[in-house]
């Protein structure tokens, strides 16, 4: 089992990973959020311990940034605070459970066991509901799309089209392919369609950040690069 520690106090963070560490946990441990997105988005880990008040960047802001492209992965908050405001906060940005400082050791691991047995009881990953290309995050859960962390509307055709792209990056998917995936093989649609789902797409995914993601491979399909 894996955790990431975000924790800026060192003899804190020391200890905490120690304990765990003794309970058979491998720990990662950041003193900071920076490295925070870039590690959650290269490796799963089983739950995450973050502190609220980080330099830079505070928890309850990382807790909601990881939440655009992660809703599975357990979270637990620590501060050292105990008003009910902060704990409202730190739900509210998506965390799944809170620690006031000065804390038990012993009660953090119970709490982070816990977590993690119902993660695990769930029987679900951030990979199973997260596709991810570039910034683009597409959660098949909440059908949702995210780009730089901005959520972006799309229609559930859009979506579609989008998801296929995504499960195969690089690789150029056939107009025909697409409009059998979308509509299904009963269906004689014309596809001049999928260039107006395309063209949609790009105005939405596209064009507002400045990227040219969705690219035409003339005569065969399209694909992202």
């Amino acid at each position: 089992m894996k955790i990431l520690l975000i924790e800026d106090d060192k003899i804190l963070n020391d200890n905490i990973a120690q304990a765990l560490q003794a309970e058979g946990y491998t720990v990662f441990a950041l003193f900071d959020g920076t490295l925070m997105e870039r590690k959650t988005k290269k490796e799963k880990f089983d739950c995450v311990i973050l502190d609220v008040n980080l330099p830079g960047i505070n928890g309850f802001e990382l807790c909601k940034q990881l939440r655009t492209y992660d809703l599975v992965t357990p979270v637990i908050m620590l501060t050292a605070f105990s008003e009910l405001e902060d704990k409202i906060n730190g739900f509210n940005a998506g965390a799944d459970d809170y620690l006031s400082k000065p804390f038990f050791m012993r009660e953090l691991i119970l709490r982070v066991r816990n977590l993690i047995k119902r993660s695990t009881q769930s029987g679900q990953t951030s990979t199973q509901q997260n596709l991810y290309f570039d910034d683009i995050v597409l959660n098949t859960a909440q059908k949702k799309v995210f780009r730089n962390q901005i959520e972006i509307e799309l229609t559930p055709r859009e979506f579609n089209i989008l998801y296929h792209l995504m499960q195969k990056p690089h690789e150029v998917i056939s107009k025909k392919e697409l409009v059998s995936l979308i509509w299904g093989q009963a269906v004689d649609f014309n596809t001049n369609t999928i260039e107006v789902y395309i063209n949609f797409l790009r105005n939405k995914l596209d064009k507002p950040f400045g990227k040219n993601t969705i690219k035409t491979k003339i005569g065969y399909g399209y694909y992202l690069a």
